[in-house]
């Protein structure tokens, strides 16, 4: 059973405490929950673990359908850490995991993972038909020995934190209110790949991140944006679309650098996108492309001079 095999491979070497979850972002929601699952944690003199999922339950789960992701599994196992647990544990949710009893999984989390205690929201639930709410949760806790810790969650001006709220904020470009529940700028992380060399032809070179397809992304347009290279942060924008001008009709991720020219092929790179500039649009001309690249530059470098604003 593989549910079974992925705890086995993880030796707690002292009892947990756990909290559950895909934690897509790990946005500030996330980071209140978890300053209360580690506070607690060492408290009682146990380990914090996180349990995430490598693949979101909704692409097994009716009417499993493909969720656009804000970060890759890697990348929340980097955030999850940086908020300071003790363990993140990746397990792969199945069919087969979908059907397990609340009872069922929580007594192999207790088995395989020392778990002592559980830290969730107030509209946490696991197990077959989401039946494990934090009622039925707090009555297995008692018969099975783990407590139950309820956290309230997080609002920013008035409004909830959630994923799916930046997914809905992002998929309407509104990088303000994205940054805003964030608690950061939405970062797109990829290697770079060999693009069509248009871009360096006209004064502008590009490199062209491979972000792969199953990542969340904003529409299509040009974005101010700050790239991330071996630890040194620079200025950029990043266009997000198919080069209308040249008939493209595949999107890709070009990122014009400011001001940088090394070779990045084959490196792998972050870039935050700052601002939304403009819609991408097909001009009558490379030459008018290239004016308008000139103008974005420009006022580029006054948005993230200003801040970002």
């Amino acid at each position: 059973m593989q549910l079974e095999t992925e705890l086995s491979e993880f030796e707690a070497k002292r009892d947990t405490l756990l909290t559950i979850g895909v934690f897509d972002g790990v946005h500030p929601g996330h980071k209140h929950l978890l300053a209360h699952l580690t506070q607690q944690a060492r408290k009682l003199g146990i380990a914090s673990m996180v349990v995430t999922f490598r693949n979101h339950p909704q692409e097994v789960l009716p009417p499993q359908h493909s969720l656009p992701l804000l970060t890759s599994y890697e990348q929340r196992v980097e955030l999850l850490k940086a908020e300071g647990v003790d363990e993140v544990i990746g397990l792969t949710f199945t069919p087969h995991l979908a059907q397990f009893s609340p009872e069922e999984f929580l007594g192999l989390l207790k088995r395989y993972l020392r778990m002592r205690g559980l830290v969730v929201g107030p509209d946490f639930a696991l197990g077959r038909n989401r039946e494990g709410d934090v009622d039925t949760l707090t009555r297995l806790g008692k018969a099975l020995g783990f407590s139950v810790t309820v956290v309230s969650p997080l609002e920013i001006g008035g409004e909830v934190v959630s994923s799916s709220a930046i997914r809905e904020a992002l998929a309407e470009g509104d990088m303000k209110r994205v940054q805003k529940l964030l608690g950061r700028p939405f970062s797109i992380r990829g290697e770079v790949v060999a693009g069509s060399g248009r871009g360096a032809k006209l004064g502008f070179p590009t490199a062209n991140v491979n972000t792969g397809a199953a990542l969340a992304m904003p529409p299509q347009g040009v974005y101010v944006s700050r790239a991330h290279i071996e630890g040194v942060s620079y200025p950029a924008l990043t266009n997000i679309g198919v080069a209308p001008t040249f008939g493209g009709n595949q999107r890709t991720v070009e990122v014009h650098i400011i001001d940088y020219d090394d070779d990045l092929y084959g490196q792998e790179i972050s870039v935050d996108l700052i601002n939304r500039l403009r819609d991408e649009k097909k001009f009558e001309t490379p030459e008018a492309l290239k004016k308008q690249m000139a103008e974005d530059v420009a006022q580029g470098r006054i948005i993230l001079n200003r801040g970002g604003s």
